[in-house]
């Protein structure tokens, strides 16, 4: 067998594995070391699985992302964050589906001070959806917006999807956060619309509340979201101003954390030990996944699967709208099986390549794959953003139920996504600023 064919085979091998159910690291890795044993042989395959996970682990860069998810984990078991809500209410109570709507706004905040949609929608879903339910709101909207909204915390920076595509593709961290920050904007608003029409449209799924919160309530609710607006803005400030890089800013964050909640004289031994236990396990995941994806990603490019991909999209004239969609339906599919860091790191290694060729921007495209891997977060049968809130709400609210309210907020992630690849500038002119 040829190279070629060989790696078109280790295609088809991940994909009948993981339909197996076979983790996806674990597909990744075996398939990678037989395929460099059938192309280079026994003593190249060794080498390489001996060489790859320590020269990836190495990488100086990874270091930040056990610091941002430190940062989230602190302020998730110190409830750092639940003056967000509290403060998103008092302002936004007035609008139709008040409650709803500030759930969004405070899982937009928290998105700027975790880096993971898990624990955005854990964190909103403990406070937020047992408030909403208190208040008589739809079961299926109460919990269905916060697992929407949690997804923000995919795309919003400091976003860890993010930081491993960047790893991924070399390109600037900082400037795919900064074009990030549009299409999260966009996202929250495009909530917000949904809800606010269906409230509007169907009074009953979210009735009216009779709070009238003078200014001195709504400037002190104001107060009580110091410890999140601190964080980012000794984050993002020293990180936008090149006072440190990304891998430093996720050490300053995590720090700071520590710092603000001892301040707040919620930190104890028994936080702090939940905090470092759960940053250990995820930062392990993520990285035995992402280390099975640098494996495969060389077995790709020694087969030539890649070049010969992007030889082809290029011979047949693909315009950039139907590689963009190209693109959307693989990502959708996949979604239906895989988690989201599972998605990105099995088809980089196959769309980078063709993006470059087509001269598209590779900073564009980390924020395009992202989004839609956050869609993916919601997507059945697998949406674990679902299973988190699932959890929390236990058997009050059917998962059925949930999946069916998230399918509004789905559609309003469709029309974000249509206006990113309609209008590609709003994503570019932040990072060009920063040239």
């Amino acid at each position: 067998m040829s190279f070629f064919q060989i790696g078109l085979c280790g295609i088809v091998s991940v994909i009948i594995l993981v339909l197996l159910r076979v983790p996806i690291a674990v597909a990744l890795g075996i398939v990678s070391f037989f395929g460099f044993w059938a192309m280079l042989g026994s003593g190249a395959a060794f080498g390489l699985l001996t060489a790859v996970p320590y020269d990836f682990a190495a990488h100086w860069t990874l270091s930040s992302i056990p610091m941002f998810l430190l940062m989230g984990y602190v302020c998730y078991q110190t409830d750092i964050t639940r003056g967000i809500f509290k403060a998103a209410r008092v302002w936004l109570s007035f609008l139709p589906g008040g409650l709803a709507v500030a759930s969004v706004g405070g899982a937009a905040l928290f998105s700027a001070a975790a880096g993971s949609s898990l624990a955005c929608a854990a964190a909103m879903g403990r406070i937020a959806v047992p408030e909403m339910l208190k208040r008589n709101y739809d079961p299926g909207l109460s919990t269905a917006v916060v697992a929407a909204a949690g997804t923000m915390g995919s795309l919003i920076p400091p976003s860890i999807l993010l930081i491993i595509y960047g790893i991924f593709a070399e390109v600037a961290i900082s400037k795919l956060f900064l074009a990030a920050i549009v299409p999260g904007v966009l996202t929250m608003l495009g909530y917000w619309a949904v809800i606010i029409i269906r409230t509007r449209l169907n009074p009953s799924l979210a009735p009216p509340l009779d709070e009238h919160a003078t200014w001195r309530e709504r400037l002190e609710a104001l107060g009580e979201t110091w410890p999140v607006l601190l964080l980012v803005v000794g984050v993002f400030g020293g990180l936008f101003t090149g006072i440190f890089t990304p891998t430093q800013a996720g050490a300053v964050g995590a720090a700071l954390s520590f710092v603000i909640a001892a301040a707040r004289g919620t930190l104890n031994w028994r936080v702090s030990k939940i905090a470092l236990l759960d940053t250990a396990k995820m930062t392990a995941a993520i990285f035995i996944i992402a280390v099975g994806a640098n494996l495969f990603s060389r077995f790709l490019a020694i087969s030539g699967i890649p070049e010969a991909m992007s030889d082809l999209v290029i011979d047949m004239g693909a315009s950039y709208l139907m590689l963009v969609f190209g693109t959307a339906v693989i990502f959708c599919l996949l979604g239906m099986i895989l988690d989201p860091l599972g998605i990105l790191l099995l088809t980089l290694p196959i769309l980078l390549p063709i993006y470059e060729a087509n001269h598209i921007s590779l900073i564009w495209l980390g924020v395009l794959a992202t989004k839609l891997v956050e869609m993916a977060l919601i997507t059945p049968p697998v949406g674990l953003n679902v299973f988190v809130i699932k959890g929390i709400v236990g058997d009050a609210v059917p998962i059925s139920l949930i999946f069916k309210g998230v399918l509004w907020f789905l559609a309003a992630d469709v029309v974000v996504l249509i206006i990113m690849i309609a209008f590609p500038d709003l994503i570019m002119f932040l990072p060009e600023l920063a040239n």
